[in-house]
């Protein structure tokens, strides 16, 4: 087989994607041994190797202890809907998060006090080191973790007051738009941007993924009048969702 310029193990590694893709390589089937793929494709060890370390980097397939190396079971991607803004009055974490009608699910929180970091101050709006409120969800769809997020919220705004803390309180879980209007801060605007990177080995350790897996990142940020007035980072498995948005025609 000549290869051309693409190095040698991308070629090949791109030959047993498509054969995965295309069915020949069906789920749960053992991927050609170093041995077969050196001879198949007259490659030297070295080139097999890297060639297998692309597919599970690319979660294709996966390694199971003495057994070989197999093809995974590739998972229907279900949507995530998001729409510019929330829910109304009373609307749940997870429902925040995931709007489209008839998805319920569970979730978890915990928050705590920190200094802003710089990303997080330039965000905000803030000075490096002011006092935020970190909290951490992970939600779950029938049982199955579905999505992270961790959101900051300046304390210079919500300190002191009822909605100090986004879960508990009057308001706990009422949802940033309601919090904030019940502090008099009303929230007029609200930006996304998403973006992918490989997924943190806590993150992936916590939505059930693998190593090298991809997840889809959303920054979003809440504003009043100009000024933010909460940033958050969702962590969604790119493998598993996409994200489905919902923008009115003005």
């Amino acid at each position: 087989m000549t290869f051309g310029e693409q190095p040698a193990y991308l070629r090949v590694a791109s030959d047993l994607r498509e054969k995965i893709a295309n069915g020949s390589l069906p789920p749960h089937t053992r991927l050609p041994s170093q041995a077969r793929i050196r001879e198949e494709y007259g490659v030297s060890d070295t080139v097999a190797l890297e060639a297998r370390k692309v597919l599970m980097a690319e979660g294709l397939v996966e390694g199971r202890s003495g057994s070989g190396t197999y093809v995974r079971e590739r998972p229907v991607p279900r949507r995530i809907a998001r729409s510019g803004y929330r829910p109304g009055a009373g609307a749940t974490p997870f429902r925040q998060e995931q709007t489209a009608d008839g998805v319920r699910g569970t979730w978890e929180s915990r928050s705590e006090q920190e200094g802003a970091s710089p990303e997080i101050a330039e965000r905000l709006g803030i000075e490096t080191g002011d006092r935020v409120m970190r909290t951490r969800y992970i939600f779950r769809e029938a049982g199955e973790p579905m999505m992270l997020s961790t959101s900051w919220e300046p304390l210079a705004i919500t300190g002191r007051t009822p909605v100090m803390l986004p879960e508990e309180g009057p308001l706990g879980g009422c949802g940033v738009v309601e919090r904030m209007a019940a502090i008099d801060v009303v929230v007029d605007n609200v930006v996304e941007q998403v973006g992918a990177r490989p997924g943190l080995a806590e993150e992936l350790l916590a939505l059930g993924g693998v190593p090298g897996h991809v997840v889809m990142v959303i920054g979003r940020t809440y504003y009043a009048s100009g000024r933010a007035v909460e940033t958050a980072d969702v962590v969604v498995p790119a493998d598993r969702y996409r994200i489905a948005y919902h923008l009115p025609v003005r």
